[in-house]
This record gives C-alpha cells, structure tokens and sequence, in this order.
C-alpha cells in the first residue's frame, strides 16, 4: 500500500477558516488575544482565561505549575493586552488568596474601581485553603468589588490520580452563601464564564467546570465570541443588571439577569435544563460537565426508543431556585435520582453519607404541592469515576429494572459518522508529539471537526502517554475516552505487556505496533499472548513499524509514525495534500520518507492459532492509563542538596545560604499558625485510685495571639518521652547532639535541621505503632536471612495476620521491632525515611474565650493498657499533657469544627456527651450562663451526661449542679451505667424525659449535639426519632422521622462528632 498521488477530484479545501491556527493550539503555543473569534481550535480552558482577562481588573491564580490554568493570561499579561476596560490585566501567582482579599479592602485601593470585577483562577483542590478568604469576602460582599473565581474541578487522590473533583466547590457554596454555575462543555465554556461574571454583580460566584477531561480536549469552537462581543455582552447585561427591582431577592435577580443574558447572546440557558421524554416517569438529575453532556445524550437516545426516561442539569447551583427546579421537573415522574458525587468508593458505600446535590433535590421536592410526590434517591459516584455513555444508561437500567441489578451498554449516534483513534507511548519517545502533529493535520480538513485528548500517567513505565483523536464533519461531545478506535498505534512495545492497548479498538479495525529490530519468527515472543488473542478475535490488521535499519529515520521518527498512521488509517490522502495540509516544506523529503515507509511498514498475517493462547489470561492488565499529571514526567535528577550533619557544616550554611539554599524563618514548616502556650492549671477530675486518669488542663494565652471559636479544637504538638528516647539512642548506638535533616511533622515535604535527641522527641514517631510498609522497608536492611524473611513476610499480604497481631495485640512500637530484628540497623538517615513524622492532636476545647479571654481549657482520659507482655502503655499525646507543669511552655494550634452554636441565643440546646464528650458542652454553658447574667433571653438547655460512676466520674458535676440551680440548665440528665444492677445509658435518660425533647427540640426548633464514642448514635437518634413522631401524632400530621433527621442534619440541628 503506497501513498496515492494528487486525483483530479476530492482533497481537501485550500484555505483554513478558523481564526486560530490549529498547529498554535495542538503544540501548545500561546494563542494571540484577538485572534479568539468564530471558528477557534482552542480548549475551554483557554476560553475561561480569555474571559477572565477581558473583564478583570486583576487575577489572581492558585494554580499549581502544571495545571496550567494560567498560561494563557500570563502570556497575555507579559504581551501587555488590553482589557475591556483599556488597561492591561494583572495576574499574581503568590499568596493568591489572601492577596485578593487584602487588594479588594487595601486602604490604597482605587475606588473607581470597585465595579471592574476581580477573578480568581484555581482548581478545586485549593478551596480548602481558600475557604476562610471567600467567607471574609462573603461576609463583606456589599461593599467589595465583583468577585468570580473558575473553578476546575480537579483533585489529587493517591489511589485514582488525578479526578474531576466538584464535591468541594458545591458545599463551599452553600456553606458560605456563593452563587455557583457550572458550564458542561467547551461550546459553552466561554457563555457560562461570562455569565459567572456578570452574576457577581450580584453574589460572589463560583463557576465550576471540568478540569481533567473536558477542558483540556481541544476541539472546533463555532462561535467563539470575539474581545469586542464580550465587552458589548458584558456591558449591556451589567447596565440591566444594575436596574434590576430592588425588592427582588437573590434569586428573583438571578432569574433576571439570566433572561438578560439569553436575550442578548439569542441562548436558551437556564437554571435547570431538561432533556428526554416528554412525560418520563424516572429523571436523573446532574451536575458536572461530562455528567451533564452524557445524561443528556443517553436519555435523547433512550427516549427515542419510547423509554420513559428524563434528565435536569444543573446549571445554576447556588442560589438553588426551587419554582425554577419544580417547572422543569415533569408532572409525570415517579422517581428522581440524583447522579450526585461524594468523595470516593468508601464514602459511595457509607450509608450516612449524602451526596450534596441530594439535600436540596429532596428538599425541594418534598416540599412540592404535587398530587403524586416521586421518590427522591441518591445515585452516588466517587469523584474517581469516568463516565461513558454505558455507564449512565446502566445507571438508568438499574433504577428502572424490577430487580435492579444488570448492566446497559449503549454508543452514541454522533459517533457512527466519525474516525476515532488511540496512540499509546511512553512520555520520552521520540515520536510522543506525532498525535498533536496529525490532530494539527487532520484539523485543517475542511468540513472537518477534530478532537484530540492526552493522558499522562506517570506510574506506568515511568511515564506513558495515551492520545485519543476524534475526527468528525459534524460537531460531537464525546467526554470519554475512545473505546472503538479505528486505528490503534502504540509506539513502545512494553506499554503492551502493562495496558490493555488492544480493547479499545472495534472488530475490524488496524493496529500499528512500533517494533524495532522486528523478525517475523519472533512476533510472538513479543506481543503479549492476551494481545494477540484479541487481535485475532477481533479480526484486526496488524502492521509493524521497524525503522531500525535506517538511523537518519529514528531522529525523525515523528514523521515517520504520523506518515505510517496515514498510510493505514487514511490511504485516501496524497503526498501532495500532506505537504499542503502539514509543516513539510520540501515535497522532495517527504517522497525519501514514502520510499523508506514502504520497507519500515509490514502487515503481519495474523494466524488462527492466536485465538488459542494458552497463556492469555496469565497476567491482568490495565484498562487504561490512570492520569496522573498533565504534563510528561520530569526525569532530570536535580542535583542533591548539600546536606548538614554537623555543627561545622550548619555554620557554613548560615554563612554560605545561597550555596546551601538556607532560609531563616519562624517554623516555616508548619502549615498551620501555631502559638506557644502555657500551663496554667493540671488538675485530675477523678481519684487517684480510681483506674482511669481524666483530667482538667488549662493554659494561659498570654500574649501568643491564640483566639478561638466556641465548640472549635485545640491541636497539640506533643513530644514524645524524653527518657525513652535517651534510652533508645543510646541502645542504637547514636549521638544525642549530631545534626541531622529531618522531615516537618507538619510538611514532611519540607526538612530542617535539628539535632538527633530533637529529632526523636519533637519529630519523629519513634515511640508509636509502625505501619506495615516499615516492615517492608526494614527487610532491605536484614543482614540475617531469617529475620530478612520474617520482616517482608510481615510485610507483605501473606503476613496479613501476623501483622495484625503485633500491631493491636501485642501493640509493638518502632523501637520494639528495631530491637527485635538487630540485623536490621538502618543509618539516622534511613530511619528518617522509613519511620513516620508525629501528628499533632486535636482535642475539643472546653472553654469559651468570651468568658475566660486569657485562657483555653481541655478535658482530657490518659489513654494507657497494658500489652501481651504485661507492660503498661500510654497515648504520646495524652501522657505529654497530663505530665505537664504549670508553667510549661507548649506549641498548639486551633482547628475548626462542626460544633457551633445556633445563631438565635433563645433556640433551645440539647446535648448527649460521653466521658471527655462533655468538653465542648462545658463552653456551651459557659457562654450562655454570661448570655443569662447580661440579661439576656436564652433559650432552654437540657444537657445529657454519660459515664460509668457518679463518685469518680461525675466530671464538672458541681459546675452543672450550680448551672442547674442557677437556672442556666433546665435539665440535667446524668446516666452512670454502673451504679445500679440494672445498666443505664444515656439514650434511656433521654426517653424518660421524651416530653422534654419534644418541646425544646421539635416545638422550640433546637439544635441537638452528640460528643463522644460512635456506639449511641443509632441508639440516641432513635429516641430523637420517636420524638419526632411523638410531636407528629400529637397534631395529627404524617411524619417521617428518618427524613426528618436528615433534614435537620442538613439545617446544622443535628450535630455529631464522635470518634
């Protein structure tokens, strides 16, 4: 087969029409400003930068170096672009967050201004880090400028890599008041960060995209508005925004601007959009960007075929408009389910967890007044999951067969009409750029839609890249990976023995494996059996690609892997419209590279016998790369810091600190703001013959600057036990005063120097349980060959038993297996490595600053048992604090937490505490008792206590009695469930006073709070349930109590932190 020469009819149109060339945006070039206009190659993360920098006055970018979600606007910045407002756009990188709150309130802040919006670009894994900026900013919104912030959606997990993560952004929204939109596709991209802006007029916004998949596929934008139409749009619907009726809420404005926007760009956007069949009976709700562009897709399909099937995306989040939800639900649906995403596959099998989206798709069809009210379920998916257009119909399979069990699978009409192919590599290949150079090709193809996608997956043959290409004369939103490739190329013969590179291709379709140095006799041996079985299953043509013979063509093996992917996939095209079409200026080397091809490419018989590979089962493969990065590995080694490991040597890094890289910070390893404390009180609660050691702590602030919140934890920095650790260096052999680079215990990325007695005490977790990968680790340093055995079998999976055994029963620390196995002796250094940092804890505060304002307090239980060996054992952290002095200097740190007080001081309390539970209900009553002796009106408390003994465990028992007499308590509900013959706990306590719950918690609307251990929840809100139920007879109406609980559990009055 040779590459045709030019025919007098056909080929492909001599002029391009997109504005944007596409070798620009396929290489990864920077795209001019003003050439974003009409028919664009670009990816709708260009797009949401491009609009970013047409209407801000500043951005501020959280992206990490690799996400590049600020490359366009940097270049634009650096170019000195204009935008809409005729000054050039800033982007800062450094302190993002912070810095945009500290620019928008600066005293220096230009004040004409304050309506050009400001922008923040960051992918979904910052808002973590961002959440306390955006609540100052939320608090403070009516007198700032404009704010949106692009949110990809993209996060880290250790398990599935890289993941469309949009969990976070939709419960920032509604915890913290934003408004939150999200686009589902490139089409709109640039329409929804427009609109995200002008809604910022409003509220400060989120809008929330895709940030793995489809931002990142490049593709044919039709109507790509131009910088003078997004300044025109802007303009018009700001000036209508701005007259909006005052009386309007939130959400009536919403609605407004939103017809505004639509008017304006001729758009039929809306807060939620419906697709399917006209009178469904089950409706699948979504929010995301594939989720969205896929559900509508399979419901069209399966409507088609007379399923009674629907599906809302939800465009508009926050502010959730429920008339505008209920309009676009159908009367006819029996059954909603919410295709709403949680956190991973643990939090999908965790009954107690909720998706986000489903709260409010409950809520709001509750509270409909529908004739027949659906059913509302939760369909939830980790944010790991990919879906295709089989796995949403297998979704709706399952919720509409009778047993719902069972599998769908379904393709997309769109793509029947278009080419797919996969090219596999691994990310140093010198041909890993021949995918973008045919999409660039291919693009330029007109009537022509072209598709290209990458994946980097660091972790397999350290580094491997999959490039999808879709090419197709009509526009088409396929957000998933190619699964029926019509050509497969893979360029690196090992990524066939780790990936299933052959799957995706469909029956019939040609394969292209880059073999160098290839002989016929030995294609089995190097084409994996399972490979060849599905090659020959398939009915798939197998060619070779062998360019070894000619070195002048493996340094160009780019062109010749894209001319051999043409010759196979493409034989309609010409040399002649190749050099057209492609960057190849001499049409004389292209024939010399034709020529060559003819010996390079062979088609390789593909016998019957391969369907019999008797070992094709052998070994698993992978389906597909795990996207692990958006960028190649980086292989470079840099060169190893210079290392301190004596005083000589840390006074020449304090002297020579470029050279050593030395920074001189306050505890810049720390990622939490810490303060040093003292003891001010150490007091034990119960007797000293009594066998549990519960304590009283209270420390001085001083003047540390150290403030907290009621019901907020105090995090311990804790050492570990000084003699213990003298004793372990010296039986190890070590010097207490050596300097040694040891990793943070808050940031192991981050080392600092500090002696070896340091070290042990204050960083590492020497004297705490070790996990099994230290086993592991360990074995490498076995000079014994049993003891190398035993450490990698307790290591290992075989070894499962043995391990659990040493870890709970006989609770072995690191220094017990390092005097176990003695052959083992890693170097300070090594151990470093393999033995993990320590971990500050957090304990519940049980003060409240507004009434001890220099002061913080802790109840605490020494945690100690007794192990196999007859030894007594304590918790690091507890038996640090209850051996503390007053006077003694500690470093702590506050942690937020759910436990809040309920914004009205008259809203009823109920509590359930359990032992040291009974900490942040101590803060609780302090702060209403000062409410109450300021003559305030406060609402009544009834607080429930559990522990074993009232004689030495009645904790804080006078400080309730004297609440209770003082009237600050209204009931006091103590369960000691060893005092009698008969055992009382603490949801009995509660069912005795039922009459009591229902008033204050149901009648009174309350807020009810459980501390402690997990084992009475389901006990404790059984009673609350029963109350619920009590109150709901009593007045005749139908309740159900577990909705109800969830309800209240969404309204923050039904509040657990156990443990």
């Amino acid at each position: 087969m040779q590459l045709k020469h030019e025919e007098t009819t056909g080929g492909p149109a001599p002029a391009v029409e997109t504005a944007t060339t596409p070798e620009k945006i396929f290489r990864g070039q920077q795209i001019p400003l003003g050439s974003i206009s009409g028919p664009t190659y670009v990816t709708s993360q260009v797009l949401v930068q491009q609009t970013a920098y047409k209407l801000s006055d500043k951005i501020f970018s959280f992206s990490p170096e690799t996400f590049n979600l600020d490359t366009a606007v940097q270049g634009w910045s650096r170019a000195d672009e204009k935008n809409i407002h005729g000054e050039t756009t800033t982007v800062t990188r450094s302190g993002a967050g912070t810095f945009a709150l500290g620019y928008i309130f600066s005293k220096d802040f230009d004040l004409s201004k304050r309506h050009i919006p400001q922008t923040l670009l960051a992918p979904s894994l910052s808002l973590r880090h961002l959440r306390s900026t955006l609540d100052q900013l939320s608090l403070l919104y009516g007198v700032a400028s404009p704010f949106v912030a692009h949110i990809a959606a993209a996060d880290y997990s250790a398990q599935d890599g890289l993941v469309s993560e949009y969990e976070s952004a939709l419960q920032l929204a509604e915890d913290l008041g934003l408004g939150l939109v999200s686009s589902a596709s490139a089409y709109e991209a640039q329409h929804i960060s427009l609109l995200a802006t002008l809604l910022a007029t409003l509220l400060p916004t989120l809008h929330v995209y895709d940030g793995i998949r489809t931002s990142r596929e490049t593709l044919r934008v039709i109507d790509a508005l131009s910088e003078s139409a997004i300044a025109d749009v802007y303009q018009k619907v700001a000036k209508e925004a701005a007259a909006l009726n005052k009386r309007l809420d939130t959400a009536g404005k919403v609605v407004e601007l939103l017809k505004a926007f639509n008017s304006e760009l001729g758009t039929s956007y809306a807060p939620f959009e419906y697709y399917g069949h006209e009178a469904p009976e089950l409706v699948l709700v979504v929010f995301g960007s594939a989720e969205a562009q896929l559900a509508k897709q399979v419901v069209n399909a399966l409507a088609a075929e007379g399923k009674k099937v629907g599906a809302i995306n939800v465009r508009i989040y926050r502010p959730f408009i429920e008339e505008a939800f209920l309009e676009a639900l159908p009367e006819s649906v029996r059954q909603v389910a919410v295709l709403g995403q949680v956190r991973d596959a643990v939090a999908v099998d965790d009954a107690s967890v909720q998706s986000a989206l489903y709260a409010d798709v409950l809520a709001a069809v509750s509270f409909a007044d529908r004739l027949h009210e659906p059913v509302v379920v939760d369909v939830k998916y980790a944010a790991a999951t990919a879906h295709t257009p089989s796995s949403i119909a297998s979704v709706i399979h399952r919720l509409t067969s009778k047993d719902g069990e069972g599998e769908a699978t379904l393709s997309l009409r769109a793509l029947l009409q278009a080419r797919q192919y996969t090219f596999w590599d691994v990310d140093n290949s010198a041909a890993v750029a021949a995918p973008s150079g045919l999409g660039k090709l291919l693009a330029r193809e007109s009537p022509s839609n072209v598709y290209v996608h990458e994946v980097f997956d660091n972790l397999v043959q350290g580094g491997a890249v999959r490039t999808d290409i879709r090419s197709s004369e009509k526009a088409i939103e396929a957000p998933f990976a190619v699964d029926e490739a019509d050509v497969v190329f893979v360029g690196e013969e090992k990524l066939l023995k780790d990936v299933d590179a052959v799957n995706g291709s469909k029956a019939g379709s040609k394969l292209i494996v880059r073999l160098p140095n290839f002989k016929e006799e030995d294609v089995e041996k190097r084409i994996p059996a399972a490979a060849r079985k599905q090659i020959q299953e398939k009915g798939i043509e197998l060619y070779v690609l062998d360019s070894s013979f000619s070195p002048a063509l493996e340094k160009d093996a780019e062109v010749l892997a894209q001319l051999a992917f043409l010759q196979v996939a493409r034989p309609d095209i010409t040399q002649e419209q190749i050099v057209k079409l492609a960057e190849i200026q001499d049409q004389v080397v292209l024939g010399e590279f034709a020529d060559a091809l003819q010996q390079a490419l062979k088609k390789v018989e593909v016998p019957a016998t391969w369907a019999e590979a008797a070992d094709a089962l052998a070994a698993p493969r992978l389906q597909s790369l795990k996207p692990t990065s958006f960028v190649p590995f980086q292989k470079d080694e840099s060169e190893p810091a210079l290392k301190l490991d004596s005083w000589q040597e840390a006074a020449k890094g304090l002297v020579f600190k470029e050279a050593y890289e030395t920074e001189t910070n306050l505890r810049p390893d720390l990622t939490v703001k810490t303060f040093t404390i003292r003891v001010k009180e150490n007091r034990r609660l119960t007797p000293h013959t009594y066998d549990r050691n519960i304590f009283h702590i209270e420390f001085d602030l001083g003047d540390s600057g150290l403030t907290y919140n009621i019901g907020e934890a105090l995090g311990i920095h804790a050492d570990n036990d000084p003699q213990q650790v003298l004793d372990f260096i010296s039986s190890y052999g070590l010097n207490a005063d050596d300097l040694v680079q040891v990793p943070s215990r808050e940031d192991p990325t981050v080392s600092e120097t500090r002696t070896v007695y340091q070290s042990l005490v204050q960083n590492l977790d020497i004297l705490g349980k070790p996990p099994k990968r230290f086993f592991e680790a360990l074995a490498d340093f076995a000079t014994d060959p049993a003891e190398q055995t035993k450490l990698a079998h307790l290591g290992g999976k075989d070894g499962a038993d043995d391990f659990k055994r040493l870890s709970e029963v006989e609770t072995v620390t690191y220094v017990d297996i390092l005097q176990t196995f003695q052959s083992a002796h890693p170097s300070f250094p090594d151990l470093i490595r393999i033995v993990s940092p320590l971990k500050r804890r957090e304990y519940s505060i049980a003060s409240a600053q507004a009434v001890t304002p220099t002061s913080v307090s802790l109840m605490i239980v020494v945690v100690d048992w007794v192990d196999s060996q007859g030894r007594t054992r304590y918790g690091q952290a507890t038996r640090y604090l209850s051996q503390l002095l007053p006077g003694t200097a500690i470093t702590a740190s506050v942690k937020p937490s759910v436990m809040k007080l309920p914004t009205s001081d008259t809203a009823p309390l109920i509590m359930a505490g359990l032992g040291t539970g009974l900490a942040p209900f101590r803060a609780f009553v302090q702060y209403r008792a000062m409410q109450k002796a300021q003559g305030k009106e406060i609402g009544a408390i009834l607080l429930y206590l559990g522990s074993r003994h009232q004689r030495e465990e009645y904790l804080y028992g006078e400080e309730w009695e004297a609440y209770l007499d003082a009237g600050v308590i209204t009931l006091l509900g103590a369960a000691f469930s060893r005092d009698q013959k008969e055992k009382i706990y603490i949801q009995d306590r509660m069912r005795q006073t039922i009459g009591e719950i229902v008033e204050a918690y149901v009648k009174g609307e309350g807020s009810f709070y459980l501390c402690g251990p997990t084992w009475p929840v389901p006990d404790v809100t059984a009673v609350l349930e029963e109350a619920i139920a009590v109150e709901g007879k009593a007045r005749g109406a139908k309740v159900d109590p577990r909705k109800e609980i969830e309800r209240l559990k969404e309204e923050g009055r039904y509040v657990l932190e156990v443990y």
